[in-house]
C-alpha cells in the first residue's frame, strides 16, 4: 500500500445523496422482535425489512388515525 494517494483529481460520488443515512431512532421491544421474526422467515436483515416498510407508507402516503379516546 502507498505511504500516500492524490485525491487532487478525485470525484465526488454523484450517489451520496441517494444513500442511506444512519440515525438513531427508539423503537418497542414488540416492534423489533416483530421484524425479527419476520426477517428469519424471509431472509432479509430486520432493519431492512423497516425500511422497506417505511419507504412503502412513504409512497402510497399511509397515514395513521391517532384519535385519542
Amino acid at each position: 500500500m502507498r505511504k500516500e494517494y492524490d485525491f487532487s483529481k478525485a470525484k465526488k460520488n454523484p450517489y451520496a445523496s441517494q444513500l442511506k443515512k444512519q440515525i438513531t431512532i427508539r423503537l418497542d421491544e414488540d416492534a423489533i422482535d416483530y421484524f425479527k421474526s419476520i426477517s428469519e422467515k424471509v431472509g432479509i436483515p430486520y432493519q431492512s425489512l423497516i425500511n422497506l416498510y417505511l419507504r412503502d407508507c412513504a409512497a402510497t402516503q399511509k397515514q395513521l388515525d391517532l384519535s385519542w379516546k
